[in-house]
């Protein structure tokens, strides 16, 4: 009996080992993808180290950039979701308060060259700025953040090891900020495995995918699916008047820019709001919902007829393909996890 013991026991720390040892990942640095454009953030002013990572996870993930240390940038940005805040219609921030927009997936950040629904940031190193000061959010000041920093040891530690000195300041965090959100890089769908020849569409991902081109792709374009626009796609009209806010010009009022639709099956819910919970309401939406607005989008007004026109079937296939999206490695990388 007692050898029997000892034997499951040894299993048990066998297994413990094993899985421990699969959650292991290794820091490979930043790798642009072959078929992807050049990256629009400037590495050459805050290249990718190991070190530099390791911070900026660990600041993404510090509850201490909020007032209250209860709301980290990882609490709107999940990893299992692609780093959006799954289930919720808008952010949630500190004391319970609620944001007026959906907080957006956090993916392929080297290369988005404006930031927020409304691209009111336009370099990625300021990014973090406002969600630390948004008093919906983390409501917290960059000199108390900073403060906070500057008296934890391990922190002091981290920061030698990746800038070379102890300063603790509020440019090098935004920078090891800047070097976690450039490594989350996601581009190993179903759909990358059908390009690179190791997987194929069903029957159905394929008449999803000639649909996706024929009736979605003049504005999620290309390998990154964006076209990187702010654009007016005909949603009912609210306060926010989006993009028409930064530039103070009336024909960008109520434009907001198109996401990527990468891993769009992982980063419910939908619109700048949150309205739609499901990709069918969504293509419901173009299909039938487009309101004719002062700056509607004029491709979803041609020949005298509003939205695109989409049968049941279609939606259906259009929805098949866009699930190839879906990175699983991206998503479930122990690298990125909190």
């Amino acid at each position: 009996m007692k050898k029997y013991s000892y034997i499951l026991f040894l299993f048990f720390v066998l297994l413990a080992a094993c899985k421990k040892e699969e959650k292991k990942a290794t820091f490979e640095g930043f790798k642009a993808p072959s078929n992807f454009p050049t990256p629009t953030y400037d590495f050459s002013g805050n290249p990718v180290t190991e070190a530099g990572f390791t911070l900026g996870k660990k600041l993404f993930y510090d509850g201490r950039l909020s007032r209250d240390g209860t709301v980290s940038c990882g609490t709107c940005h999940i990893s299992f979701s692609a780093f959006s805040h799954f289930g919720h219609s808008v952010s949630h921030g500190i004391d319970g308060k609620l944001g007026s927009r959906n907080a957006p997936a956090v993916q392929n950040m080297a290369w988005e060259p404006f930031f927020f629904w409304d691209g009111g940031v336009f370099n990625l190193d300021l990014f973090s700025i406002n969600p630390i000061q948004n008093h919906l959010e983390m409501d917290e000041t960059i000199p108390n953040v900073i403060a906070k920093l500057k008296a934890d040891a391990e922190y002091v530690k981290q920061f030698k090891a990746a800038f070379g000195t102890e300063d603790v300041t509020a440019t090098r965090m935004y920078l090891a900020l800047s070097q976690f959100m450039c490594m989350l890089v996601t581009n190993n769908s179903k759909y990358d495995q059908v390009l690179n020849g190791t997987a194929s569409f069903t029957t159905q991902e394929n008449a999803g995918k000639q649909l996706f081109e024929q009736k979605c792709a003049s504005c999620h374009s290309g390998i990154l699916f964006t076209d990187h626009a702010f654009k007016n796609n005909g949603l009912s009209l609210t306060n926010d008047i989006g993009r028409g806010r930064i530039t103070l010009n009336t024909n960008d009022d109520h434009c907001f820019k198109v996401p990527s639709l990468r891993n769009i099956a992982k980063t419910t819910p939908y619109m700048h709001d949150g309205r739609f919970s499901t990709l069918e309401q969504v293509l419901n939406h173009y299909a039938s919902g487009v309101q004719n607005t002062p700056t509607l989008d004029t491709l979803l007004k041609q020949n005298g007829q509003l939205g695109i026109p989409l049968t049941n079937d279609e939606k259906a296939n259009i929805i098949l393909f866009l699930n190839t999206l879906t990175d699983e490695t991206f998503i479930k990388n122990p690298l990125f996890a909190e």
